[in-house]
């Protein structure tokens, strides 16, 4: 059986809305080693594409069916051709032709019935698809994929973005911390950033700050964790802390520019800290580039009553 340690992994992730609201999910990009990991994201990690096999070389090409051939080269040939399968589905999915993507991922299947990423892909694709008999059906293929591998990390990422997705928060931080604990696995600083926004779900700021924190241990330019946490540390009134973090931010995000979500912090961060200049210049910005954004609406409710606490 081919482990994640020798596969073609597929990196289903998608950037957070508006600084990461979303967890990440699937359909981007592919890593061929478990070597080459810890280049995280977000990120939206970028990953090294996957040496392939076009249709028609596969088409055309039988000799994996001669029986000249031993019993292992045999097996070796199936599972290439899934993982060529389950590469173009994955292709298809990020083009949005998820009936050609199903076609790819059932041949796969006949190829190599025990390819664990054809199963991930499948609850991928079916978890996209969004229908209720889908999501109901993507629930089996995930749990198929971590029972033929129990070391392909990224299917226990993606059951635990479908997993919170269904509302099933406590069963989701089960599975990013699976993925989050695996040392090696590239997308292991984006299962932690969803295992914090998983805890934050359930209500758990000290366990939340824990994992954002692990998230920075493994990766200090984690926009994610970086946000997150000073948002919990102005919770807690911890203003110097959060002013170091959020001046750490800036730098980081420096050439995406400033969203309302980071505008709306540095506000809170002058408030408290009496900075009367900062604060009248990042709210000008805030309420100018973005002013139909939540961000505004919660400043404008505090300008009205500043005595008030943020919401």
């Amino acid at each position: 059986m081919m482990t994640s340690k020798n596969s073609c992994q597929f990196k289903y992730q998608t950037l957070f809305s508006k600084d990461g609201k979303q967890l990440m999910t699937a359909t981007s990009q592919m890593t061929t080693s478990k070597h080459m990991m810890l280049a995280t994201a977000f990120a939206g990690v970028l990953l090294t594409g996957c040496q392939s096999t076009s249709t028609n070389e596969l088409i055309n090409n039988t000799a994996y069916q001669t029986s000249t051939r031993s019993s292992d080269n045999r097996k070796s040939d199936q599972q290439e051709v899934a993982r060529v399968r389950t590469s173009l589905a994955a292709q298809y999915i990020r083009e949005k032709d998820l009936d050609t993507a199903q076609r790819q991922l059932e041949k796969a299947f006949i190829a190599d019935s025990r390819y664990a990423p054809a199963y991930d892909m499948m609850g991928v694709l079916l978890q996209q698809e969004g229908s209720q008999r889908n999501l109901e059906k993507a629930d089996e293929y995930f749990k198929k994929a971590i029972s033929l591998d129990k070391d392909f990390e990224q299917a226990n990422n993606n059951y635990g973005v479908y997993l919170s997705q269904m509302k099933r928060y406590s069963e989701a931080a089960e599975q990013f911390q699976i993925a989050g604990s695996a040392l090696g696995y590239e997308g292991r600083i984006g299962a932690l950033e969803n295992l914090g926004r998983t805890y934050l779900q359930l209500g758990d700021r000290s366990a939340a700050s824990k994992a954002f924190l692990r998230a920075l241990d493994g990766n200090r330019n984690s926009i994610i964790a970086h946000i997150e946490l000073v948002d919990l540390l102005l919770e807690q009134q911890r203003v110097p802390q959060a002013q170091r973090l959020y001046d750490e931010t800036l730098v980081i995000v420096q050439r995406q520019g400033v969203s309302p979500r980071v505008l709306l912090q540095g506000i809170k961060l002058a408030a408290a800290q009496n900075n009367i200049p900062t604060r009248q210049r990042l709210a000008q910005q805030l309420l100018s580039a973005y002013p139909l954004s939540d961000e505004a609406k919660k400043l404008k409710t505090w300008l009205n009553n500043p005595e008030a606490p943020w919401k």
